[in-house]
Formats: C-alpha cells, structure tokens, sequence
C-alpha cells in the first residue's frame, strides 16, 4: 500500500508539472501577461527549477509564436505582446536564477545601420530574442557604428545584430565588422546580419558570422552562434 501510494504522489506530482507547463506555454500563445505571472509562481511554489519553467514552458510557447510569425499569421503586434508576457515570467524567475548562480541569457546588441530608419525587422528580431530568455539592447534605428561598438564593450554583448534594408546602407555591416577588429573585440563577440539586400554571400565577404533571413530563425540562429 505504501508504495502504491508513493507511485501515486509521483504520478500527481508529474501530471501537476505538466499542467504548470501548459499553462506557461498557453500564457505565452494567447499573450497573457497575468497568467504568465500567475502560472510562473505557481511553478516556483511547486518547486520547478526556473530552467525547466523556460525550456519546457515558457519557451515552447514563444516557439509557437515563431512558427505563426513564419507562416505569416500573426504579425509584429502579437510577437511584441507574446514577449511581454515572456518578460513578465522572466522577471519572477530572474531573481531565483541568480540565486543558483546561472546566466538568464546571453546579451545581444541590435541596431540599424546609418542612414537606414528601418526598423520593424530588427524589432522583430528583438522581440523573439527577449521572448526566448536573450537580453537584448537596441541601440535604435539610423545607429552610427561607433554606437554599436560602444554598446558591445560596456555590456560585455555576446552577439552583436545589424540589419540594413537598403542596398545603400548595406556597406555600414561591412563597416561594423572593422570597427570591432579596430576595437580589439571581434574575436569575442558573435555578428548577425540582416536586412532585405544582404544575403549568405554577403555576409561571407565581409567575414561575419551568421546570416538571418527573417524574424523566425532569429532564436535558432542566435542559440547557434553562442553555443560555439
């Protein structure tokens, strides 16, 4: 009896688990701040680690935003609302996090180049990364390189991202890259690049590191490069 009892507790235990990440996931899905903030302490009560809460809650949820995003059935309103909810979680499972002496995510730097004022891709990208755990800092819209290069020293960025929508904006990526082997730091921060005119190729000739075709594959992308 004792140990169809202790099954039992485990067995509840595992269903209860599973529920708590259904619920994160459906926070996420259906952009609901309060459930995220509700469910998420409800997982910390219930003794989740803050990791599982992402992995297998949290994070699946954003993955589903991407996936909708890619298929061109939510748009950037949704993706901006879905990461709020992300964030909201992430804010009661920051403290517990540090607590354990583990990153909540790498630092990615995102920008613009000079001269472009584009900028919904970027915040595209912006909003997928925060969603999936990434802090990320935007130096803006028509951003000098010397901002970005500033930006990467002082928060010590893992990734830096430059979009350019124009093909006449587009050298100002090839002019970042420079400016970081000028700063002594190319060797320890990752590059992305994107934007309409910009492609593999192009990315390959100015020797960055990564090409990000859309919003949807900035998670995947990014998770590559800092895992190297």
């Amino acid at each position: 009896e004792k140990l169809v009892s202790k099954k039992n507790r485990v067995v509840r235990k595992y269903m209860g688990k599973q529920e708590i990440f259904e619920k994160l996931k459906t926070a996420v899905e259906t952009y609901d701040s309060a459930l995220a903030k509700s469910t998420t302490q409800e997982s910390l009560d219930a003794g989740i680690e803050p990791f599982e809460a992402i992995n297998d809650g949290l994070g699946r949820g954003m993955q589903t935003i991407s996936e909708l995003f890619d298929d061109a059935k939510i748009f950037l309103p949704q993706i901006l609302m879905a990461a709020e909810a992300m964030q909201e979680a992430l804010k009661i499972l920051e403290p517990k996090i540090l607590e354990s002496g583990k990153e909540i995510g790498k630092t990615v730097v995102l920008g613009t180049v000079i001269g472009d004022i584009h900028e919904i891709g970027k915040n595209v990208v912006g909003a997928m990364l925060q969603g999936a755990g990434y802090k990320v800092i935007d130096v803006g819209r028509d951003a000098p390189i010397e901002d970005f290069v500033e930006k990467v020293k002082e928060v010590n960025a893992d990734v830096v991202g430059a979009s350019a929508l124009m093909t006449t904006t587009k050298p100002g990526q090839r002019e970042l890259i420079k400016a970081l082997k000028e700063a002594g730091i190319r060797d320890k921060v990752k590059t992305v690049f994107g934007g309409a005119p910009v492609s593999q190729e192009w990315v390959d000739e100015i020797g960055g590191d990564a090409y990000c075709p859309n919003g949807a594959e900035a998670v995947k992308i990014v998770k590559e490069l800092v895992a190297e």
